[in-house]
């Protein structure tokens, strides 16, 4: 497969998804398109055992391309880029994040999605959509079934962003590794993992989901209507995302 934003590569088990879109691996809706073919193209592949996700550059990603929030265009960016997470819930395979630099917003989202999560010292997570006047529906949706309902009201409310070893301790990734021994590590890691069979993988992953009696496509469903139908139709919305744009502060009307 030949994509321009993104690269992949499958090889004894393990294929990969590496986002290439210098500087900071912003996800416009032409690159998460291209995510989710491959994630299509993954998701048939019988023989694979493990996912990983990783990126070029000095970020993992930055998030969503801003500018796509406003106008016509946010209902087929919110399509797009949830289609990225129930393709993830399809591939059934197991998914590793490895993390090197920020992970932001829909960056942050994608990355914590994934089953397990790597990531340097330098990393850093955070949600910041609540200071341009929306709110994250990907991060509404894990973060309490990860860190628990407190601790997910803190980051998501106050768009926050913590440290790999803050991460680490809240439960939002499983390892933090050094910058310079990193591939051997995920190596190691994934290794682990990819000398099971594929099969079996894939149905521990289900039992364990199934185990957790998680309607996550029902909650995805409501949380997306609260977004489009009542979050994007207010003024504050709209003068978050345009003043982030303006880079000027907002000046919310709480309306």
């Amino acid at each position: 497969m030949s994509f321009q934003h993104i690269r992949t590569e499958m090889a004894g088990g393990v294929g990969s998804i590496t986002l290439n879109r210098p500087p900071v691996n912003i996800l416009n809706i032409e690159m998460m398109e291209e995510i989710n073919r491959a994630l299509r193209y993954f998701r048939d592949e019988k023989g694979l055992k493990v996912l990983v996700f990783r990126a070029e550059g000095k970020a993992f990603s930055a998030g969503v391309d801003v500018g796509e929030h406003l106008g016509d265009t946010v209902k087929k960016m919110i399509e797009t880029f949830h289609g990225m997470f129930r393709l993830m819930d399809e591939l059934q395979a197991p998914s590793v994040a490895v993390v090197n630099g920020s992970a932001l917003g829909g960056g942050c989202e994608l990355a914590l999605y994934c089953d397990m999560v790597l990531a340097t010292e330098r990393s850093t997570f955070g949600q910041p959509e609540v200071i341009v006047g929306v709110f994250p529906p990907i991060a509404a949706l894990i973060f309490p079934r990860i860190i628990g309902r407190k601790k997910a009201m803190e980051l998501i409310l106050s768009g926050k962003t913590v440290g790999a070893r803050d991460a680490l301790e809240m439960g939002l990734i499983n390892r933090v590794v050094s910058e310079d021994s990193m591939e051997e590590e995920v190596k190691q890691f994934v290794g682990d993992i990819a000398r099971h069979s594929a099969v079996v993988l894939r149905l521990t992953k289900k039992a364990t989901i199934e185990g957790l009696c998680d309607d996550a496509e029902g909650g995805l469903r409501r949380i997306e209507r609260i977004y489009l139908d009542e979050l994007m139709r207010t003024e504050d919305a709209t003068e978050g995302l345009k003043s982030f744009l303006e880079k000027r502060k907002p000046v919310w009307k709480d309306k």
